[in-house]
């Protein structure tokens, strides 16, 4: 895993560009995907994070609710972080297993395959649990689902385009979460109350959509003599990425890490915020989510699609990030001092439009500055640590921000948690100016 923020650049030297000699597919030399792969990616992308946001947003805190009331905070807490401490561990190590599968079926599609299988598996238990640890055991298995899928997913987009056509890719696989929020709670508030429904039917989406895109792509099979041998080092490095030899892979894990822990600070507590901030009765959280995430959703892939593909023509990427992470702060900051529901769907709206243009140019810029282009999914895996790391770290610091200054009146202080969410985007703006490797 890689240090803490503030270490990265220590002593760090410049990283150098890619030599022309190397392949900027990972080695892979492709035709180019054309429109098929693209529209199976979005399709596969979007599924998957409808799923397990639909989840993770509107049915998790409405299941621990009915398990445990009042405690529900509490459950959401130990849940999250329980798949937030699995995902710390399985992002690089599918990353690093899909990098060396020989299977006849190649490198990335049995992921795909599997990443379905888990999501179904976990979807039923979250539904049937009862307990806090048998909804934590299906929400690691959903969370394992997406770690698996979208490490192949990921992982093709270098292989099967080159640097200057990644940018609609990129939109793509960034804007993912947006969209499969949109559409996963679009599904929720259709089928409400029916909370079966509310799970299953997102899921079995997520299931078919991975089934088209591993039929689709164009998965080269690794040579077993082109694997190299797996030394003890090499099982130590799946979790390490040397930071002054890599300093701008480093700047960019830190400044997603900022970014994402802004966006698990809403996603997790959005729900109960509307609940216990806004006094939103529970039976119309559902449909208050749905509409919120209408706004940011469209806000967000209305800005990502124009940008990515801006993004592309003047060959520029950093400006982007900076730029949007900036305009998210100034959402989450909005949330923060929101009193009303109206408020709030301003806030969200700001917040759309950075976060579209964030994860539009993101994704781009990290295959660009990946240590090893041969065998990008061990990179892109410990890369999206920086995705999943702030479901541990948000729900371990919430209860002390959402204590601060906590009375009987307002026993949840929301506007604290907020407001360091919004420090944190603009952290996530800072890191992006130092790195050499992209412009």
């Amino acid at each position: 895993m890689p240090p803490a923020t503030g270490a990265l650049t220590a002593g760090a030297t410049a990283d150098a560009p890619p030599t022309n000699s190397e392949d900027p597919r990972g080695g892979h030399p492709a035709a180019g995907a054309g429109r098929g792969y693209l529209i199976a990616l979005a399709a596969a992308s979007i599924a998957v994070m409808s799923s397990v946001l639909s989840v993770a947003i509107l049915t998790l805190p409405l299941k621990a609710e009915s398990i445990a009331g009042g405690r529900a905070t509490t459950l959401i807490s130990v849940a999250s972080g329980v798949a937030g401490a699995v995902a710390l561990i399985a992002n690089p190590i599918f990353g690093r297993l899909s990098d060396r599968t020989t299977m006849r079926w190649g490198r990335r599609r049995p992921y795909v395959v599997l990443g379905a299988v888990f999501m179904a598996v976990g979807s039923v238990l979250v539904l049937q649990a009862m307990s806090v640890w048998m909804l934590s055991i299906g929400w690691v298995l959903m969370t394992m689902g997406q770690i698996s899928a979208q490490a192949a997913l990921g992982a093709s987009i270098p292989e099967q385009l080159a640097p200057e056509r990644r940018g609609i890719a990129s939109a793509v696989f960034g804007v993912a979460g947006t969209a499969g929020a949109l559409i996963g709670l679009g599904l929720g508030s259709l089928l409400s109350p029916s909370l079966p429904a509310m799970i299953l039917a997102p899921t079995a989406l997520a299931v078919l959509t991975l089934l088209v895109f591993a039929v689709v792509l164009r998965d080269r099979p690794l040579p077993s003599q082109e694997r190299p041998a797996l030394v003890l080092s090499e099982v130590f490095g799946t979790f390490w990425v040397n930071p002054r030899r890599h300093t701008s892979y480093a700047l960019a894990f830190g400044s997603r890490f900022a970014v994402f822990c802004s966006i698990a600070a809403v996603n997790a507590y959005q729900a109960i915020y509307l609940i216990m901030g806004l006094h939103i009765p529970p039976t119309e959280v559902a449909g208050k989510i749905f509409l919120a995430s209408l706004v940011s959703g469209l806000t967000a892939l209305l800005f990502a699609m124009t940008m990515g593909k801006l993004s592309d023509r003047i060959g520029r990427r950093k400006p982007f990030v900076v730029a949007a992470a900036l305009i998210f702060a100034v959402g989450l900051a909005l949330v923060a001092t929101a009193s009303t529901f109206n408020g709030f769907l301003v806030a969200v709206a700001v917040m759309g439009i950075g976060q579209g243009v964030y994860l539009a140019v993101d994704f781009a810029l990290i295959t660009q500055v990946l240590p090893d282009p041969n065998n990008p999914a061990k990179d892109l895996g410990i890369m999206n640590l920086a995705s999943s790391l702030p479901n541990i770290v948000v729900p371990a610091v919430a209860p002390a921000l959402l204590a601060l200054g906590a009375s009987a009146s307002s026993p949840q202080n929301f506007g604290a948690l907020f407001l360091a969410g919004a420090v944190a985007g603009l952290l996530g703006a800072v890191l992006i100016a130092p790195i050499r490797m992209v412009r």
